[in-house]
């Protein structure tokens, strides 16, 4: 079992990653609009396997279009550690650069679909992609 020790850039928001063989730490990136404008490579890690040490309480909350994902960024420096995934609501998705020490593999990272993701906001931007679900503009 390792732990990996995170945190977001001014250390507010400090959290652990357990990875085993069985669970190991996966890269990808995903292509939604959210995701690929932030550029973060991340890994899917059940909730029970991640536990926030310190700083909940500075973890700002950003959500859109289903309202379902929770993408949480620290109050103080703006760094995004993790967000609470849409498709596996029972996992995060954990930013790869805020782990002390972990070093990403050298091959690319797994591409995760998101743009095709349906938009169910009827406020959404025009520039999300996705299909648009009735009642959605």
């Amino acid at each position: 079992m390792i732990r990996h020790q995170g945190s977001c850039h001014c250390g507010a928001v400090r959290f652990e990653v357990v990875a085993d063989d069985q669970h190991p730490l996966e890269p990808y990136t995903c292509d939604c609009s959210l995701c690929s404008k932030r550029g973060a490579v991340m890994s899917n890690v059940h909730e029970s396997r991640l536990r926030i040490l310190a700083g909940e309480d500075q973890l700002a909350l950003y959500q859109w279009n289903a309202r379902i994902a929770k993408h949480y960024f620290c109050k103080v420096c703006g760094v995004y550690p993790f967000h609470r995934k849409r498709s596996m609501q029972d996992h995060f998705g954990v930013n790869l650069a805020c782990l002390s020490g972990y070093a990403l593999p050298a091959e690319r990272p797994r591409p995760a679909p998101g743009r095709g993701m349906p938009i169910v906001d009827a406020d959404a931007r025009p520039e999300w992609p996705g299909p648009r679900e009735p009642g959605s503009r």
